[in-house]
């Protein structure tokens, strides 16, 4: 059982980089093989659903991966505006560590595969949500109503995916400096709002099923 289980992981997390550098329709499922080391028996094994399934899988763990990534910078921030700096930051850092080669798991999903699948559809609505949910949560912990802390969440993955492409594409990380001075100056004004009651706090949702819906 932990050759298989560590097999599924492989597999998935070998899309997940794939995905992020050549895209939904680039990934083929003979190259998540070769990354892997997996046995060709296991992707059907495994995902009975084929490469749509996997790469719904590989939308769920990038979006956790992201939620666990807030929720750490969170601990050690004192403001919003200083999470935003943490989170925007790591993923400029990450792109450039790439040689500006791994872009965002989900982004290939909704462009190339949502019209095609209504899985893949789901899958990367929901993985959206968990990351944006994940830092309305913690932006609400900050002192922002539920309503501001939401809008300026949907603003930073928003200012985040676009820059992930505008520096891909210049190969420059002036893309993220540029959001950065932005969203950090928006966080600052929002985060004089009167503190939210806990118990009105967004709920974050950091799993997602393989139909791509919340769990």
């Amino acid at each position: 059982m932990g050759q298989r289980s560590d097999a599924k992981s492989k597999m998935v997390t070998a899309a997940r980089q794939l995905i992020r550098e050549r895209g939904y329709h680039a990934t083929a499922l003979s190259d998540v093989l070769e990354l892997s080391a997996a046995p060709r028996g296991s992707v059907y094994f495994h995902f009975p659903g084929g490469k749509t399934q996997l790469a719904a899988e590989a939308a769920q763990a990038f979006a956790r991966e992201q939620a666990d990534m807030i929720e750490r910078a969170a601990e050690g921030s004192d403001s919003a505006a200083e999470l935003i700096s943490v989170y925007v930051t790591r993923t400029r850092e990450n792109l450039i560590k790439s040689n500006y080669t791994q872009g965002c798991t989900i982004a290939p999903l909704v462009l190339e595969g949502a019209s095609e699948s209504e899985l893949l559809a789901h899958a990367g609505s929901a993985a959206f949500s968990v990351i944006i949910e994940s830092l309305a949560f913690q932006f609400a912990f900050f002192g922002m109503s539920r309503a501001s802390a939401r809008e300026l969440a949907e603003v930073v993955v928003s200012g985040v995916e676009g820059a992930l492409v505008t520096a891909r594409a210049f190969q420059s990380p002036a893309p993220f400096d540029s959001i950065l001075a932005v969203l950090v100056d928006r966080a600052a004004r929002l985060g004089a709002a009167e503190p939210t009651a806990t118990s009105e706090l967004p709920q974050v949702h950091h799993q997602t099923n393989t139909e791509g819906t919340h769990t």
